[in-house]
C-alpha cells in the first residue's frame, strides 16, 4: 500500500508539537501542502519551513487560539474566502488539564468545550464546501481512548471528550453521502509534553517518584511501552488516504492494546 497525499490541501492543529507536528510532518513527506494551525505564530513561522518539501509541496500556516473559538472562526473564514480549498482536516488541540471531576470549575469545562468541540466545528463548517466541490474529503479528529473507557483523573477531558466523538459520529452520518469520510483516533498514553504533565501530576498526588507512577502506567498497556507521536501519524496518514474512501465513523485506538474493550 503506497500512501500518496500529492495535491492534496492538509490543515493539521496544534501541529506546533506532539502529534499534531508527527501528522504535519508525515503528510508532508506524503506530498501534501500543509497548513499548520496553532496559537503561537513565531513557532509556526519558524517549523512550518523545516516541513519537506522535495515535492514541490507549499506549506504554510494560521494563528488562532482553540479557547477562543472566534479566532478560529476567522481564521478559517479569511483562509477560504481567499479561494483556498482543503481536502483534509485534522482536528487536535491539547487536552484540559487532569484532576477529577468533582474539584472541577465550570470554567474547565467551558475552555474545554470551546477548544475541542465548537473550534472543531467552525473548523469543518469552513472547509467542508471546498471538500464537496473536490470530490474529496477526509476529517479526522484526535480524540481519546477515554470514549471508549473514562481515564481515572481525567474529568474533564474524558466528558468533553465524549461529546467530540457523538459530534463526530452525528457528523459522519450528515456529510457520508457527499463522499466525506469523518473518523476519530483515540491515541493511548502517547510520549508527548500532554504525557508528562499527567506523570508529574500523578507523581504529585500519589506521593511517589516520575519513574515509579511511569512503570505503574506502563504495567497498565500489554505492548509495555509508551506510543511516539509518529505512530498516531501512520494512522491519520492511512484515514486521509484514498484507501480509507469507505471507512467513516469509527474510533480508532492506538494504544498498544490499553483499552479493556472492543
Amino acid at each position: 500500500m503506497n500512501i500518496d497525499l500529492k495535491g492534496k490541501n492538509a490543515l493539521v492543529c496544534g501541529s506546533t508539537k506532539g502529534i499534531g507536528f508527527a501528522i504535519a510532518q508525515r503528510f508532508a513527506l506524503l506530498g501534501a501542502n500543509v497548513t499548520m494551525l496553532a496559537r503561537n505564530g513565531d513557532l509556526l513561522q519558524r517549523i512550518v519551513r523545516d516541513l519537506h518539501t522535495e515535492e514541490g509541496q507549499k506549506h504554510d500556516y494560521l494563528v488562532a487560539d482553540f479557547s477562543k473559538p472566534e479566532q478560529v472562526k476567522a481564521a478559517i473564514e479569511e483562509k477560504i474566502n481567499a479561494h483556498y480549498s482543503y481536502q483534509i482536516l485534522v482536528n487536535n488541540s491539547g487536552g484540559p488539564a487532569p484532576g477529577t471531576i468533582m474539584s472541577a470549575r465550570e470554567e474547565e469545562f467551558i475552555t474545554a468545550f470551546n477548544s475541542h468541540l465548537l473550534s472543531s466545528h467552525y473548523l469543518v463548517q469552513g472547509v467542508v464546501n471546498s471538500m464537496k466541490q473536490g470530490g474529496y474529503g477526509r476529517i479526522i479528529n484526535i480524540i481519546s481512548t477515554s470514549v471508549k473507557i473514562p481515564l481515572k483523573g481525567l474529568g474533564v477531558s474524558n466528558t468533553i471528550r465524549g461529546a467530540v466523538a457523538s459530534w463526530s459520529k452525528t457528523l459522519a452520518t450528515e456529510l457520508a453521502p457527499l463522499g466525506i469520510t469523518v473518523n476519530n483516533i483515540l491515541p493511548g498514553a502517547t510520549a508527548t509534553d500532554r504525557l508528562k504533565q499527567i506523570i508529574e501530576g500523578k507523581s504529585v498526588k500519589q506521593n511517589e517518584s516520575i519513574d515509579v507512577v511511569s512503570e505503574e502506567m506502563l504495567a497498565e498497556i500489554p505492548m509495555n511501552r509508551f506510543a511516539q507521536p509518529a505512530e498516531i501519524a501512520y494512522a491519520a496518514s492511512f484515514l486521509a488516504s484514498e484507501y480509507a474512501a469507505y471507512i467513516t465513523g469509527i474510533n480508532i485506538p492506538v494504544d498498544g492494546g490499553r483499552t479493556g474493550c472492543l
